[in-house]
Parts: structure tokens; C-alpha cells; sequence
């Protein structure tokens, strides 16, 4: 019997004579060669000329744990930038304040040090959690320390209060008295009524300013008032700045004479631009005229 194999446009002739047996075996031997040529064909046409390597080849590694602990030690890192940044500016004010010279004592600069070198274990290296963990700490004692010098500040500011305190002249740098202390017609209703302060009046937006050095005890919207001002200025004598457009204090800060608080409005009960002038002393409004037209201390 002959065979003649079809590979890849090639006859391959096979002449031989076979009885049963050899013939089931021929078959079985063919099958078995046919079928490993066709397997090797369709290898060879999967296989990538240019064989790429994603991801998955490489080492398995926990890259978006990593990322977001380099992302969380940035913005620590910035935000005790911006800590460090306000405790210079606070350190300069205090330094100031205490005529302490430029050369002794100069927040923008790291202070003086020395000391004989001791070797550290640079082999130790900390990972970004326990790093994150030491400059959240340090966080913690730079926001100790920013407390600590606003509370140094406030002492050093009262004892400026002590000398600033003194209450006299208007509440405004340019404007007129309109109205003053004592009986007078409602400006609304025509009746007979108790103005108990002065009213300075002027454009909207001009300047009020703080006729004594205290501390702003109220700074915000009062019934009648409108937007309204406090200062506590010590010994039972506050007071206060009523019709605000804008309030540029809060309480608890520390006003110097002088100092802009608000710009003037016509908020509350009011017919016009005016700021609303009191004096109270032991939480009792008085006259401001005496204090207005008082000369302040040299």
C-alpha cells in the first residue's frame, strides 16, 4: 500500500505493505503525527515576534499603599510650613514689641548650636507610616508652642492696654456729630425718646476706629444696633460702635487705640450712613461727650 503525506506544498511518499494488523497500526501512528504538526503550526503562529511584559511579570509590590503615605507626609509637611510660617510672624510681632534687637533674636533664622558629633545609626532607615507618625507629633508641639506664644502675646499686649486705654476722641476719622446724649424725637415715630449715646455721621464705608485700647467683647448683629461693636477697655468702661456695614474684629482680639474696627453703615434701626457711639461704665450708658472732646494722655 502507498501513502502520500500533503506538508507545507511537499509530497512525501510512503510505499508499504500492511496486513490488518499493521494497517490499525498505521493509522493509529498517522493520527498521532498529523495531529503533533498541526499543534507545533498553530504554536508557531501565537508566539509574539516581539514578546511585551506587563504588571503581571514583574515583582508583586503595594504601590497605591505607598502612594497615599507619600501623599499624606506632603501635605503634613505643608501644613507645618504654614505653622512655622505663623509662629515667625508672631515671634517677630513679640520680638518687636520687646525692642528685643535684630541680631539677638531673629525668628527667620535657625538659632545657634554646636556640640561634639555623635554617630547615628544611618543603617536604620523608618518606614513613611513611622515617619508620618513622628511629624504628626511634631505637629502636635508646634501647635503647643503657637498656643503658648499668643498667650505671651496677650500679656504683652495688656500691659500696652494699660497705657492705651485712656478713652477720648471720636470713633471716626472724618464725619460730624449729628446727634447727641439725652432726650430727642424718635427719628421713626416723632416721639419724645432717650438717645443713649452719640451719633457721628459720614459717607458709607468710611473708617471707625477704637477710641481706647481693650479687648472685643461682642462683634456682631444686637437688635437696634444693627451690627455692633463692643470693647472692654477695663475699670467698668466699655464702648460700643452700633450700625456697622462691616465688622473687621472678633471677640476675644485686642484693639489698640486708633485701630480701624468697622467700616461705617446703616444697618439695624437707622435712617443713613452713622455710627452709633456709647460709654458705659459698670454696664451703665453715660455721656460720651466729655470723653470725646478730652484731650489723650502724651
Amino acid at each position: 500500500m502507498s501513502l502520500t503525506l500533503l506538508y507545507r506544498g511537499k509530497n512525501v511518499r510512503f510505499s508499504m505493505k500492511l496486513n490488518k494488523l499493521h494497517w490499525l497500526s498505521a493509522l493509529t501512528a498517522f493520527a498521532l503525527i498529523s495531529g503533533f504538526i498541526v499543534h507545533l503550526i498553530a504554536s508557531a503562529d501565537d508566539v509574539p515576534q516581539n514578546p511585551t511584559y506587563g504588571m503581571s511579570n514583574l515583582p508583586s509590590t503595594d504601590v497605591p499603599k505607598v502612594d497615599s503615605q507619600v501623599i499624606a507626609v506632603t501635605m503634613k509637611l505643608a501644613e507645618l510650613q504654614s505653622q512655622v510660617l505663623r509662629l515667625n510672624a508672631l515671634g517677630d510681632r513679640l520680638a518687636e514689641e520687646a525692642s528685643i534687637p535684630d541680631n539677638e533674636f531673629n525668628f527667620q533664622q535657625s538659632p545657634p548650636s554646636g556640640g561634639p558629633m555623635i554617630h547615628s545609626n544611618d543603617g536604620k532607615q523608618e518606614n513613611l507610616e513611622a515617619l508620618l507618625l513622628s511629624i504628626t507629633s511634631l505637629e502636635q508641639t508646634l501647635h503647643h508652642e503657637e498656643k503658648q506664644l499668643k498667650m505671651l502675646e496677650s500679656v504683652s499686649f495688656g500691659h500696652h492696654i494699660e497705657n492705651t486705654r485712656y478713652l477720648s476722641g471720636r470713633p471716626i476719622t472724618k464725619g460730624w456729630l449729628s446727634s447727641y446724649f439725652g432726650l430727642r424725637k424718635d427719628p421713626f415715630n416723632g416721639k419724645p425718646a432717650m438717645h443713649k449715646g452719640v451719633d457721628f455721621a459720614g459717607s458709607e464705608n468710611a473708617d471707625i476706629i477704637a477710641t481706647g485700647s481693650g479687648v472685643v467683647s461682642w462683634a456682631g448683629d444686637r437688635y437696634g444696633y444693627g451690627k455692633l461693636i463692643e470693647i472692654n477697655h477695663g475699670d467698668g468702661l466699655k464702648t460700643r460702635y452700633g450700625h456697622n456695614k462691616l465688622i473687621s474684629v472678633a471677640v476675644g482680639d485686642v484693639v489698640t487705640k486708633g485701630q480701624v474696627i468697622a467700616k461705617m453703615g446703616s444697618t439695624g434701626r437707622s435712617t443713613g450712613p452713622h455710627v452709633h457711639y456709647e460709654i458705659l461704665r459698670n454696664n451703665r450708658q453715660i455721656d460720651p461727650k466729655q470723653y470725646v472732646y478730652r484731650k489723650a494722655k502724651e
